[in-house]
Protein backbone atom coordinates (compact mmCIF):
# COMPACT_ATOMS: atom_id res chain seq x y z
CA UNK A 1 0.00 0.00 0.00
CA UNK A 2 2.51 2.51 1.17
CA UNK A 3 6.25 3.16 -0.77
CA UNK A 4 8.81 3.34 0.86
CA UNK A 5 11.43 4.94 2.66
CA UNK A 6 9.19 5.26 5.93
CA UNK A 7 8.38 1.21 5.84
CA UNK A 8 11.73 0.71 6.39
CA UNK A 9 12.46 3.24 8.66
CA UNK A 10 9.67 2.97 11.00
CA UNK A 11 9.34 -0.93 11.44
CA UNK A 12 11.99 -1.48 13.42
CA UNK A 13 10.05 -0.68 16.79
CA UNK A 14 13.17 -1.15 18.89
CA UNK A 15 15.44 1.48 16.67
CA UNK A 16 14.76 5.31 17.75
CA UNK A 17 13.74 7.29 14.99
CA UNK A 18 14.16 10.75 16.69
CA UNK A 19 17.01 12.75 18.09
CA UNK A 20 17.96 12.91 22.01
CA UNK A 21 17.00 16.94 21.12
CA UNK A 22 13.75 16.05 20.05
CA UNK A 23 13.15 13.21 23.00
CA UNK A 24 13.83 16.48 25.36
CA UNK A 25 12.37 18.75 23.74
CA UNK A 26 8.60 17.05 24.63
CA UNK A 27 9.58 15.71 28.01
CA UNK A 28 10.37 18.91 28.96
CA UNK A 29 6.88 20.28 28.26
CA UNK A 30 4.90 19.14 31.09
CA UNK A 31 1.96 17.56 29.37
CA UNK A 32 2.35 14.11 30.84
CA UNK A 33 -1.22 13.25 32.13
CA UNK A 34 -2.73 15.50 29.91
CA UNK A 35 -5.35 15.17 27.44
CA UNK A 36 -5.20 16.14 23.42
CA UNK A 37 -8.29 15.67 21.09
CA UNK A 38 -7.06 16.03 17.38
CA UNK A 39 -10.39 16.13 14.80
CA UNK A 40 -9.35 15.10 11.91
CA UNK A 41 -9.96 14.05 8.21
CA UNK A 42 -9.84 10.05 7.99
CA UNK A 43 -7.29 8.20 6.32
CA UNK A 44 -4.95 11.80 6.99
CA UNK A 45 -1.99 10.88 9.65
CA UNK A 46 0.37 8.03 9.16
CA UNK A 47 -1.31 4.97 11.61
CA UNK A 48 1.57 2.95 12.13
CA UNK A 49 0.01 -0.12 9.69
CA UNK A 50 2.49 -2.35 7.04
CA UNK A 51 5.31 -0.56 8.43
CA UNK A 52 4.74 2.78 9.23
CA UNK A 53 5.44 5.18 11.88
CA UNK A 54 2.32 5.32 14.28
CA UNK A 55 2.14 9.07 14.74
CA UNK A 56 -0.28 9.18 17.57
CA UNK A 57 1.36 6.41 19.82
CA UNK A 58 4.51 8.32 18.88
CA UNK A 59 3.18 11.57 20.14
CA UNK A 60 2.04 10.03 23.36
CA UNK A 61 5.10 8.38 23.59
CA UNK A 62 7.30 11.55 23.65
CA UNK A 63 5.01 13.53 25.55
CA UNK A 64 3.45 11.22 28.07
CA UNK A 65 -0.15 13.02 27.09
CA UNK A 66 -3.18 10.88 26.04
CA UNK A 67 -4.17 11.78 22.74
CA UNK A 68 -7.75 10.96 21.06
CA UNK A 69 -7.84 11.16 17.57
CA UNK A 70 -11.55 10.97 15.63
CA UNK A 71 -12.37 11.65 11.93
CA UNK A 72 -14.73 14.05 9.95
CA UNK A 73 -15.45 13.01 5.96
CA UNK A 74 -16.11 16.72 4.96
CA UNK A 75 -15.23 20.29 6.08
CA UNK A 76 -19.35 21.02 6.29
CA UNK A 77 -19.47 18.24 8.60
CA UNK A 78 -16.84 19.05 10.79
CA UNK A 79 -17.91 23.16 11.25
CA UNK A 80 -21.80 21.35 11.84
CA UNK A 81 -20.25 19.74 14.73
CA UNK A 82 -18.41 22.77 16.30
CA UNK A 83 -20.75 25.15 15.68
CA UNK A 84 -23.48 22.66 17.43
CA UNK A 85 -21.24 23.38 20.92
CA UNK A 86 -20.46 20.51 23.40
CA UNK A 87 -17.52 19.54 22.23
CA UNK A 88 -13.37 19.84 22.99
CA UNK A 89 -11.47 20.02 20.13
CA UNK A 90 -7.95 21.15 20.64
CA UNK A 91 -6.55 20.32 16.71
CA UNK A 92 -8.55 20.49 13.58
CA UNK A 93 -7.43 20.40 10.07
CA UNK A 94 -9.88 22.68 8.31
CA UNK A 95 -9.40 23.17 4.50
CA UNK A 96 -8.83 26.98 3.50
CA UNK A 97 -12.15 28.42 2.68
CA UNK A 98 -13.53 26.73 6.12
CA UNK A 99 -10.65 28.49 7.67
CA UNK A 100 -11.55 31.60 6.49
CA UNK A 101 -15.25 31.00 7.94
CA UNK A 102 -14.17 30.14 11.11
CA UNK A 103 -11.79 32.98 11.45
CA UNK A 104 -14.96 35.33 10.30
CA UNK A 105 -16.73 33.40 12.96
CA UNK A 106 -14.61 34.11 15.90
CA UNK A 107 -13.90 30.09 16.27
CA UNK A 108 -10.19 29.80 15.94
CA UNK A 109 -7.87 31.08 18.50
CA UNK A 110 -4.19 32.51 17.70
CA UNK A 111 -1.35 30.27 17.67
CA UNK A 112 1.80 30.95 19.74
CA UNK A 113 4.64 30.42 17.56
CA UNK A 114 7.18 30.01 20.38
CA UNK A 115 5.71 26.99 20.72
CA UNK A 116 5.83 26.47 17.08
CA UNK A 117 9.55 26.61 16.53
CA UNK A 118 9.26 23.71 13.51
CA UNK A 119 7.36 26.46 11.61
CA UNK A 120 10.86 27.30 9.98
CA UNK A 121 10.73 23.93 8.18
CA UNK A 122 7.39 25.31 6.35
CA UNK A 123 8.23 26.63 2.42
CA UNK A 124 7.63 30.49 2.51
CA UNK A 125 5.48 30.32 -0.39
CA UNK A 126 2.83 27.86 1.98
CA UNK A 127 3.19 30.77 4.46
CA UNK A 128 0.92 33.93 5.29
CA UNK A 129 -1.56 32.14 2.73
CA UNK A 130 -4.49 34.24 1.30
CA UNK A 131 -7.17 32.73 4.14
CA UNK A 132 -4.65 33.80 6.75
CA UNK A 133 -2.31 36.36 5.30
CA UNK A 134 -0.94 37.61 9.02
CA UNK A 135 -0.43 34.06 10.03
CA UNK A 136 -2.08 33.58 13.03
CA UNK A 137 -4.17 30.90 13.35
CA UNK A 138 -2.81 28.12 10.90
CA UNK A 139 0.00 26.29 9.94
CA UNK A 140 -0.08 24.50 6.29
CA UNK A 141 -0.04 20.63 6.71
CA UNK A 142 -1.14 19.66 3.17
CA UNK A 143 -1.61 21.01 -0.25
CA UNK A 144 -3.31 19.27 -3.33
CA UNK A 145 -6.09 19.78 -6.12
CA UNK A 146 -9.25 17.76 -7.44
CA UNK A 147 -8.96 15.59 -10.17
CA UNK A 148 -10.74 12.83 -12.41
CA UNK A 149 -9.97 9.42 -11.80
CA UNK A 150 -11.07 6.63 -14.05
CA UNK A 151 -11.12 3.06 -14.68
CA UNK A 152 -8.87 2.14 -18.18
CA UNK A 153 -10.48 -1.21 -18.09
CA UNK A 154 -14.20 0.78 -18.59
CA UNK A 155 -13.68 3.71 -20.42
CA UNK A 156 -12.60 3.33 -24.05
CA UNK A 157 -11.47 7.16 -24.33
CA UNK A 158 -9.17 9.20 -22.55
CA UNK A 159 -11.49 11.85 -20.83
CA UNK A 160 -9.87 15.73 -20.92
CA UNK A 161 -13.47 16.90 -19.44
CA UNK A 162 -15.33 16.67 -16.23
CA UNK A 163 -18.36 16.41 -18.53
CA UNK A 164 -17.70 12.84 -19.22
CA UNK A 165 -19.28 12.65 -15.76
CA UNK A 166 -22.75 13.33 -17.41
CA UNK A 167 -22.52 10.89 -20.26
CA UNK A 168 -25.40 8.39 -19.42
CA UNK A 169 -23.27 5.42 -21.36
CA UNK A 170 -22.23 5.13 -17.95
CA UNK A 171 -24.48 5.49 -15.55
CA UNK A 172 -23.86 4.22 -12.01
CA UNK A 173 -20.85 3.74 -12.56
CA UNK A 174 -19.77 7.18 -11.22
CA UNK A 175 -18.41 7.78 -7.88
CA UNK A 176 -18.93 11.75 -7.19
CA UNK A 177 -18.21 13.99 -4.24
CA UNK A 178 -20.23 13.76 -0.78
CA UNK A 179 -19.89 17.02 -0.21
CA UNK A 180 -21.06 20.68 -1.61
CA UNK A 181 -18.80 22.60 -2.50
CA UNK A 182 -16.34 20.17 -4.21
CA UNK A 183 -19.35 18.87 -6.31
CA UNK A 184 -20.40 22.54 -6.88
CA UNK A 185 -16.65 23.49 -8.20
CA UNK A 186 -17.22 20.71 -10.89
CA UNK A 187 -20.46 22.11 -12.02
CA UNK A 188 -19.31 25.86 -11.56
CA UNK A 189 -16.12 24.96 -13.96
CA UNK A 190 -17.92 23.59 -16.80
CA UNK A 191 -20.32 26.64 -16.71
CA UNK A 192 -17.01 28.90 -16.29
CA UNK A 193 -17.87 30.21 -13.38
CA UNK A 194 -16.27 31.88 -10.22
CA UNK A 195 -15.83 29.19 -7.63
CA UNK A 196 -16.67 32.03 -5.11
CA UNK A 197 -19.83 33.86 -6.78
CA UNK A 198 -22.24 35.89 -5.11
CA UNK A 199 -24.30 35.70 -7.64
CA UNK A 200 -27.22 33.55 -6.65
CA UNK A 201 -28.34 32.94 -10.54
CA UNK A 202 -25.00 31.27 -10.92
CA UNK A 203 -25.60 28.84 -8.12
CA UNK A 204 -28.67 28.17 -8.75
CA UNK A 205 -27.85 27.18 -12.42
CA UNK A 206 -24.74 24.80 -10.76
CA UNK A 207 -27.36 22.69 -9.25
CA UNK A 208 -29.34 22.39 -12.18
CA UNK A 209 -26.56 20.92 -13.90
CA UNK A 210 -25.93 18.46 -10.81
CA UNK A 211 -29.38 17.61 -11.26
CA UNK A 212 -29.49 16.88 -14.60
CA UNK A 213 -26.13 14.72 -13.94
CA UNK A 214 -28.50 12.62 -11.05
CA UNK A 215 -30.69 12.38 -13.88
CA UNK A 216 -28.55 10.83 -16.46
CA UNK A 217 -25.66 9.15 -14.32
CA UNK A 218 -27.18 8.30 -10.93
CA UNK A 219 -24.00 9.04 -9.47
CA UNK A 220 -22.61 7.40 -5.78
CA UNK A 221 -21.81 10.31 -3.61
CA UNK A 222 -18.85 9.30 -1.54
CA UNK A 223 -15.94 10.53 0.56
CA UNK A 224 -13.62 8.14 2.03
CA UNK A 225 -15.47 4.92 0.72
CA UNK A 226 -14.12 5.69 -2.62
CA UNK A 227 -11.13 3.98 -2.15
CA UNK A 228 -12.19 0.50 -1.71
CA UNK A 229 -15.17 0.91 -4.36
CA UNK A 230 -12.51 2.18 -6.92
CA UNK A 231 -10.02 0.13 -6.72
CA UNK A 232 -12.31 -2.81 -6.59
CA UNK A 233 -12.28 -2.14 -10.15
CA UNK A 234 -15.87 -1.71 -10.65
CA UNK A 235 -16.30 1.63 -11.60
CA UNK A 236 -15.46 4.13 -14.68
CA UNK A 237 -15.09 7.35 -12.86
CA UNK A 238 -14.74 9.07 -9.40
CA UNK A 239 -13.98 12.47 -8.37
CA UNK A 240 -11.56 12.97 -5.61
CA UNK A 241 -7.64 14.14 -4.70
CA UNK A 242 -4.93 14.00 -6.63
CA UNK A 243 -2.55 12.50 -4.07
CA UNK A 244 -5.25 9.84 -2.79
CA UNK A 245 -5.52 8.76 -6.55
CA UNK A 246 -1.82 7.76 -6.21
CA UNK A 247 -2.62 5.74 -3.70
CA UNK A 248 -5.41 4.04 -5.29
CA UNK A 249 -3.67 3.20 -8.23
CA UNK A 250 -1.12 1.03 -6.21
CA UNK A 251 -3.69 -1.30 -5.33
CA UNK A 252 -5.61 -0.97 -9.11
CA UNK A 253 -2.92 -0.15 -11.74
CA UNK A 254 -6.24 0.08 -14.13
CA UNK A 255 -6.71 3.78 -12.89
CA UNK A 256 -5.50 6.33 -14.78
CA UNK A 257 -5.93 10.52 -14.11
CA UNK A 258 -6.72 13.78 -15.75
CA UNK A 259 -6.60 17.42 -14.56
CA UNK A 260 -9.96 18.34 -16.42
CA UNK A 261 -9.43 21.53 -18.95
CA UNK A 262 -12.43 23.32 -17.69
CA UNK A 263 -10.24 23.77 -14.39
CA UNK A 264 -10.22 22.47 -10.60
CA UNK A 265 -10.13 23.20 -7.27
CA UNK A 266 -6.78 23.44 -5.43
CA UNK A 267 -6.87 23.39 -2.04
CA UNK A 268 -5.04 23.81 1.70
CA UNK A 269 -5.67 21.86 4.33
CA UNK A 270 -3.84 23.44 8.06
CA UNK A 271 -3.64 22.98 11.81
CA UNK A 272 -5.59 24.93 13.66
CA UNK A 273 -6.66 25.19 17.42
CA UNK A 274 -10.40 25.94 17.76
CA UNK A 275 -11.92 28.23 20.71
CA UNK A 276 -13.18 24.92 22.25
CA UNK A 277 -9.39 24.04 22.94
CA UNK A 278 -9.08 22.43 26.29
CA UNK A 279 -5.48 22.29 26.31
CA UNK A 280 -3.78 25.15 24.03
CA UNK A 281 -0.10 23.43 25.56
CA UNK A 282 -0.75 20.20 23.82
CA UNK A 283 -2.60 21.26 20.66
CA UNK A 284 0.62 23.55 20.09
CA UNK A 285 2.74 20.32 21.17
CA UNK A 286 1.17 18.29 18.56
CA UNK A 287 1.02 20.82 15.82
CA UNK A 288 4.64 21.31 16.22
CA UNK A 289 5.32 17.45 16.37
CA UNK A 290 3.21 17.03 12.71
CA UNK A 291 6.36 19.47 11.25
CA UNK A 292 9.01 17.05 12.80
CA UNK A 293 10.99 16.10 9.66
CA UNK A 294 10.77 12.36 10.89
CA UNK A 295 6.84 12.93 11.33
CA UNK A 296 6.32 15.09 8.02
CA UNK A 297 7.67 12.48 6.36
CA UNK A 298 6.06 9.83 7.79
CA UNK A 299 2.73 11.64 6.88
CA UNK A 300 3.78 12.25 3.14
CA UNK A 301 4.53 8.70 2.39
CA UNK A 302 1.07 7.79 4.02
CA UNK A 303 -1.26 10.45 2.60
CA UNK A 304 0.41 10.96 -0.27
CA UNK A 305 -0.66 15.17 -0.63
CA UNK A 306 2.11 17.55 -1.74
CA UNK A 307 4.07 18.56 1.77
CA UNK A 308 4.68 21.83 2.51
CA UNK A 309 7.67 21.04 4.57
CA UNK A 310 11.06 22.03 3.23
CA UNK A 311 12.90 18.80 4.65
CA UNK A 312 10.17 16.69 3.01
CA UNK A 313 10.09 18.15 -0.46
CA UNK A 314 13.90 18.55 -0.63
CA UNK A 315 14.51 14.76 0.40
CA UNK A 316 15.63 12.66 -2.76
CA UNK A 317 14.60 9.58 -1.29
CA UNK A 318 10.66 10.70 -0.65
CA UNK A 319 9.25 7.78 -2.53
CA UNK A 320 7.10 11.09 -4.03
CA UNK A 321 10.18 13.59 -4.78
CA UNK A 322 9.05 15.57 -7.76
CA UNK A 323 5.71 12.86 -8.78
CA UNK A 324 4.00 14.88 -11.41
CA UNK A 325 0.76 14.13 -9.71
CA UNK A 326 1.46 15.36 -6.28
CA UNK A 327 3.74 18.00 -7.56
CA UNK A 328 3.21 18.98 -10.87
CA UNK A 329 6.17 21.58 -12.50
CA UNK A 330 2.76 23.42 -14.40
CA UNK A 331 0.09 23.98 -12.00
CA UNK A 332 -3.28 22.79 -13.60
CA UNK A 333 -5.67 25.54 -14.49
CA UNK A 334 -7.78 26.02 -10.66
CA UNK A 335 -9.22 27.92 -8.31
CA UNK A 336 -9.01 28.78 -4.66
CA UNK A 337 -12.48 28.33 -2.75
CA UNK A 338 -12.87 31.06 -0.58
CA UNK A 339 -15.33 31.94 2.46
CA UNK A 340 -18.62 32.80 1.13
CA UNK A 341 -21.45 35.07 2.40
CA UNK A 342 -24.31 33.72 4.55
CA UNK A 343 -27.02 33.88 2.27
CA UNK A 344 -24.89 31.89 -0.41
CA UNK A 345 -23.64 29.44 2.37
CA UNK A 346 -27.40 28.81 2.83
CA UNK A 347 -28.85 29.00 -0.58
CA UNK A 348 -25.60 25.99 -1.06
CA UNK A 349 -27.02 23.66 1.46
CA UNK A 350 -30.60 24.37 0.34
CA UNK A 351 -29.56 23.38 -3.05
CA UNK A 352 -27.18 20.61 -2.40
CA UNK A 353 -30.11 19.10 -0.16
CA UNK A 354 -32.77 19.28 -3.14
CA UNK A 355 -29.89 17.74 -5.83
CA UNK A 356 -28.77 14.99 -3.88
CA UNK A 357 -32.60 14.00 -2.77
CA UNK A 358 -33.82 14.39 -6.13
CA UNK A 359 -36.04 17.47 -5.87
CA UNK A 360 -34.51 19.59 -8.50
CA UNK A 361 -34.48 16.95 -10.87
CA UNK A 362 -36.05 16.84 -14.40
CA UNK A 363 -37.95 13.68 -13.80
CA UNK A 364 -38.92 15.12 -10.10
CA UNK A 365 -40.40 17.91 -12.00
CA UNK A 366 -42.01 16.50 -14.81
CA UNK A 367 -43.21 14.28 -11.82
CA UNK A 368 -44.86 17.71 -9.90
CA UNK A 369 -46.24 18.99 -13.29
CA UNK A 370 -48.15 15.41 -14.27
CA UNK A 371 -49.50 15.89 -10.64
CA UNK A 372 -50.63 19.37 -10.88
CA UNK A 373 -52.14 19.06 -14.22
CA UNK A 374 -54.31 15.74 -12.66
CA UNK A 375 -55.21 17.99 -9.45
CA UNK A 376 -56.07 20.96 -11.66
CA UNK A 377 -58.24 18.81 -13.91
CA UNK A 378 -59.90 17.16 -10.94
CA UNK A 379 -60.20 20.40 -9.35
CA UNK A 380 -61.64 21.71 -13.00
CA UNK A 381 -63.95 18.92 -12.24
CA UNK A 382 -65.42 19.15 -9.00
CA UNK A 383 -65.92 23.01 -9.93
CA UNK A 384 -68.11 22.05 -12.64
CA UNK A 385 -70.28 19.20 -10.33
CA UNK A 386 -70.37 21.85 -8.04
CA UNK A 387 -71.85 24.79 -10.36
CA UNK A 388 -74.27 21.95 -12.03
CA UNK A 389 -75.62 20.83 -8.49
CA UNK A 390 -76.16 24.80 -8.04
CA UNK A 391 -77.84 25.51 -11.47
CA UNK A 392 -79.69 22.73 -11.08
CA UNK A 393 -80.80 24.17 -7.60
CA UNK A 394 -81.03 27.48 -8.76
CA UNK A 395 -84.13 25.80 -11.32
CA UNK A 396 -85.35 23.95 -8.90
CA UNK A 397 -86.03 26.66 -6.68
CA UNK A 398 -87.49 29.21 -9.35
CA UNK A 399 -89.84 26.52 -10.06
CA UNK A 400 -91.20 26.24 -6.97
CA UNK A 401 -91.33 29.96 -6.32
CA UNK A 402 -93.56 29.97 -9.09
CA UNK A 403 -95.66 27.21 -8.34
CA UNK A 404 -96.73 29.19 -5.12
CA UNK A 405 -97.33 32.41 -6.80
CA UNK A 406 -100.25 30.33 -8.78
CA UNK A 407 -101.69 28.80 -6.58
Amino acid sequence: MILSVCTTAFADTEEEVFTDEQIEYYANLGLQGTTVNVYNWGEYISDGTEGTMDVVAEFERLTGAKLNYTNYESNENMYSKLAGGGVSYDVIVPSDYMISRLIDEGMLVEINWENVPNLKYIADEYQHLYFDPEQKYSICYNVGTTVLIYNTKLVDEVPDSWRILWDEKYDGKILMFNNSRDAFGIAQAILGQNFNSVDESDWNDAADLLAEQKDKTHPIYVMDEIFNLMESGEYAFATYYAGDYVLMSENNPDLAYCFPKEGLNIFYDAFCIPTCVQNKKGAEAFINFMQEPQVALANAEFIYYASPNLTVINNEEYSLYQNETVYPEVMPDGQYFENLPQNILELQADLWTGVKSGQLSAQSEEQNMKIYIESGILAAAVLCISAVKLFLNYKKKKAEDLSDLYE
